[in-house]
């Protein structure tokens, strides 16, 4: 039998990238260089996806053209409205992006005259009008006019107010634009190797973004941002939570939102969305969540030596710009679109089809025994 392979393709290099690099340099990220640190810091949204689809940073011309262009991208076709208004209310929003998605594909295809970053732009400009028409019709019967307010309309502002119906604050504004920096891309992760996988056998990209938008539905990826929200909203105070989280250590249960697959010391996006959370709450004038989730995090250090990823601090800052907790990994897909897209046009310009073997663990070879035989 041949030998046995990490659990989960650990350690395992599956290809190669020039796109982001993860944990290479000490506990830090890079997209094409750059660090999210200083992306999170001094660039936009809009820059990052810029810089991770066509490869650098824009210019002043080029950064005012590309947001007007995604700008003019957010209204849908009717017939993919009527199709969200046909979903159920009750269905989860990461059903509602996808479905979205995989629907755009059929009115507009990917074909011979339509650039990949073309559609790429299209999924990113769109992606928020999708679940927010589907989410405002289905609880007050509007049909929510999806357009941007104006050609300077950044995503994050498009989000914020599709979902509140009124412009966002600044603080709200920029909250919004630095996490969905952070979650722009993160390598090889679960969702983009899907992608990857779903572009190497030469599918469209709606087919390869639709493969991500499955991925990261599940709790132990995207999913991990919501089940933190659970949990930080069951303690009414930092002392709560302290003996509620060491019952459930105790109880071997797994605190969603801690440690990370790549990072072994600290994920640098935590720092960053943690500084947020805390001036969102210092606005509110409630640092109750805020409060309640730093108590957890030292509990975790202290207990089981597990720092908070991404997706601990990024649920209490949601909650504090109004955001439910069934649209968190949603907002996750918004952002990541700009990454998968790039890793699938990254595997389509040297393209292989990924099939990868397999450690046989089966019964040995036996011989077929007629039907009166067999015991």
């Amino acid at each position: 039998m041949a030998d046995k392979k990490p659990g989960g393709l650990a350690d395992v290099v599956a290809g190669e990238t020039a796109i982001c690099t993860v944990g290479h340099e000490g506990e830090e990220l890079h997209y094409r260089g750059y660090s999210v640190t200083d992306l999170a810091e001094h660039a936009s949204f809009e820059e990052t996806a810029y810089l991770l689809l066509y490869g650098s940073l824009p210019h002043d011309t080029e950064l005012k053209r590309y947001r007007r262009t995604l700008a003019s991208l957010r209204q849908l076709p009717p017939d993919v409205l009527a199709i969200l208004e046909r979903l159920p209310g009750t269905a989860h929003p990461m059903d509602v992006v996808r479905t979205g998605c995989s629907a755009l594909a059929v009115f507009e295809p990917e074909e011979a005259g339509r650039s990949q970053t073309a559609i790429a732009d299209r999924l990113l400009a769109c992606g928020a009008s999708m679940l927010l028409y589907w989410h405002r019709y289905h609880r007050t019967g509007i049909r929510l006019e999806t357009a941007s307010d104006s050609e300077e309309e950044s995503a994050a502002a498009h989000f914020l107010r599709l979902l509140h119906n009124r412009r966002p604050d600044e603080l709200h504004t920029r909250a919004m634009d630095v996490s969905l920096i952070l979650y722009a891309e993160h390598e090889f992760n679960a969702s983009t190797f899907a992608a990857r996988v779903t572009a190497s056998t030469l599918s469209d990209l709606y087919s390869a973004v639709t493969s991500g938008i499955g991925t990261l539905r599940g709790p132990l990826h995207g999913g991990a941002n919501e089940a933190a929200m659970e949990l930080i909203e069951a303690y009414a105070n930092p002392d709560e939570a302290e003996q509620g989280i060491l019952q459930r250590l105790a109880g071997k249960e797994r605190i969603m939102g801690f440690g990370h697959r790549v990072y072994k010391v600290r994920d640098p996006r935590s720092d960053i969305i943690k500084t947020w959370s805390r001036r969102l709450s210092d606005q509110a004038g409630d640092r109750r969540l805020y409060d309640v989730s730093e108590r957890i995090e030292q509990v975790m250090m202290r207990e089981k030596r597990l720092f908070p990823n991404l997706d601990f601090y990024s649920a209490s800052a949601y909650r504090l710009m109004g955001i439910p907790t069934a649209m968190f990994t949603p907002v996750f897909v918004l952002s990541r679109i700009s990454g998968w897209a790039a890793h699938v046009f990254e595997q389509r310009a040297g393209n292989r089809l990924i099939r990868p073997s397999a450690a046989y663990t089966g019964p040995p070879p036996s011989p077929w025994l007629p039907i009166e035989h067999r015991m």
